[in-house]
């Protein structure tokens, strides 16, 4: 099934719904647990889709993709590379991303990103998917003058705006056989199956589970593939995984230069 999280064109309050046959289907309830269809149906032609949920923690993992399944390391890394993300960087498809004036190069990472549905701790790599509530396409969207020489990524993936969430979240899909692709102003720049990471998402879950417990609403972002370049004011970035759907973001400088695409 594919969740929403939408408004409606002439009101602020925030519905969920599941996308079924072109329409949205209206819920109630706890998206994780108990929900309950409420009869009412929309368009999209009725809807602003907006971010499908509101994540508890944003976890990435870095530099996770090669280009080749010949480059893939036969022993992976003992401390893979994780970092958090603050949920005030959330948006959804549709939304600008805006760069900071003080930014001097910004670069788009689409990303395949997993939403906990269960508490999960000290899960191993056999049952680990059994927590999963399903999958969204993410943009890591990275400054990465705000990299330290230490390895300290924080601040470089903080910023308000750069983690676009979209456009819906799938409940039923493979995750080790889909393609993570962007296109750049309608240029194709990644297309990586999620076969070419180094560290799969079994791995990755099941290795966070021993340091802490993933609650539902947690978000995952698995990697990059290689690709990845920099963003510039009226860019129009998509990210896609075909069994979700298009992320799509115009980029701006400023907020009065926000323009709906």
């Amino acid at each position: 099934m594919k969740f929403a999280r939408f408004t409606l064109s002439n009101e602020e309050k925030i519905r969920y719904g599941i996308i079924s046959k072109g329409r949205i289907e209206e819920i109630n309830g706890d998206i994780f647990s108990d929900w309950q269809f409420t009869g009412k149906t929309f368009s999209d032609l009725e809807v602003q889709f907006i971010a499908p949920l509101e994540p508890n923690q944003i976890i990435g993992i870095g530099l996770n993709y090669v280009e080749t399944i010949e480059e893939r390391p036969e022993i992976i890394p003992d401390i893979p590379v994780f970092f958090f993300k603050p949920i005030s960087s959330v948006i959804g498809s549709g939304t600008p991303i805006v760069i900071p004036s003080t930014l001097t190069e910004v670069k788009f990472e689409s990303e395949l990103a997993v939403v906990i549905g269960k508490k999960a701790k000290n899960v191993s790599e056999d049952e680990i998917l059994d927590y999963v509530f399903g999958y969204t396409v993410s943009n890591d969207v990275t400054a990465p003058q705000y990299f330290h020489s230490e390895g300290h990524w924080m601040v470089g993936k903080s910023f308000d705006t750069f983690t676009p969430l979209g456009p819906v979240i799938e409940t039923e899909m493979d995750p080790d056989s889909v393609r993570v692709r962007s296109f750049l102003n309608g240029v194709k720049k990644q297309d990586s199956s999620t076969g070419l990471m180094i560290i799969n998402i079994r791995q990755m879950l099941s290795y966070l589970t021993r340091v802490m417990t993933l609650s539902p609403g947690d978000v995952v972002l698995t990697g990059s593939p290689v690709g990845a370049e920099f963003l510039k004011e009226d860019d129009i970035i998509e990210c896609v995984i075909d069994e979700i759907g298009t992320l799509r973001n115009s980029v701006i400088t400023s907020v009065e230069k926000a323009r709906t695409i």
